[in-house]
């Protein structure tokens, strides 16, 4: 068969994956396999989990992770369920308490335009995230769960003090985040909602790997009333974290000049063709700075 040649059919609630090595460069080799999945797409929270309860199952988000990975056949989940149609779970509001609460199934677009004026520092993170077709496509609860040690969300959930909401529990942010790529969620639980404290200043400034888009370092930096929280992306082999030593500085004293004497961040830093472990924590530093300057 030829990428030419039209696909054959497909049977309603049926996907057939059509991933070869050629990546578009010509027909498939004859000894190039197809695999089918099975995809659904519930339309409330309670359908969503019961078929996540399937052996096999894996949720979708806006598969903007997912999709690549099945593509390099790292991953080959007989059952897609789609959490892209449960209404429940788009759109942002405030709660009683004056904090901004994200529905999982949020797109960071949506995120980017209809949190701009309860929290913007918030907002203008979401509207930095990759290019168009990512943040028209991604959505918040994708991210968080997939956890990748470079992207934007996690600084802004750990830096805002953000409580994960799920089908069965809430998570603080500071029990969420295990490392790189994993989490405290366990099998089949879905992140429904994400609730954020809004703080007295804030920003997120991160330096972008032109490629990707994805931070090479990335910090989210939120002064509240009882103190300020610092938390760095794109860095660490542990994924996300806070710098402490930077917290307790600028609880001191809310400027960059309270950076000049601590020290860059040490530990399992990321160093790779992008930057080196030295570079990236250097970088931490820098982009803390200009956070504390936007911020002020």
């Amino acid at each position: 068969m030829n990428r030419a040649d039209p696909a054959p059919p497909l049977e309603a609630g049926a996907g057939i994956a059509y991933f070869g090595k050629d990546e578009g460069r010509g027909p498939f080799e004859e000894t190039e396999t197809m695999y089918d999945f099975e995809f659904s797409k519930p339309s409330t929270i309670a359908e969503a989990v019961a078929a996540l309860g399937h052996e096999g199952a894996q949720a979708l988000g806006g598969g903007q992770t997912l999709l690549p990975t099945m593509k390099q056949r790292l991953a080959a989940p007989e059952t897609l369920v789609s959490l892209t149609g449960i209404p429940e779970m788009k759109g942002v509001c405030l709660s009683d308490a004056g904090e901004v609460c994200i529905g999982g199934g949020t797109s960071h677009a949506r995120v980017a335009a209809e949190a701009a004026a309860h929290y913007p520092a918030l907002a203008s993170m979401a509207g930095r995230i990759g290019d168009p077709a990512v943040r028209n496509r991604g959505t918040i609860g994708g991210s968080l769960a997939n956890n990748d040690p470079s992207a934007c969300y996690p600084a802004a959930v750990l830096g805002s003090g953000a409580t994960v909401r799920t089908n069965t529990r809430d998570i603080a942010a500071d029990d969420f985040f295990d490392g790189m790529f994993t989490t405290a969620l366990e099998e089949g639980e879905i992140i429904t909602e994400v609730r954020f404290p809004v703080p007295e200043k804030a920003s997120y400034q991160k330096f972008i790997q032109p490629a990707s888009r994805f931070a090479l370092v990335g910090v989210f930096v939120a002064k509240f009333a009882d103190g300020v929280r610092v938390a760095v992306t794109g860095a660490s082999s542990d994924g996300v974290f806070r710098w402490t030593e930077a917290e307790e500085a600028l609880n001191g004293s809310f400027s960059a000049d309270a950076l000049a004497d601590v020290a860059p961040p040490s530990g399992d830093m990321i160093s790779d063709l992008h930057g080196s472990g030295a570079y990236r924590a250097h970088l931490v530093k820098v982009m803390t700075g200009r956070a504390v300057a936007a911020a002020s």
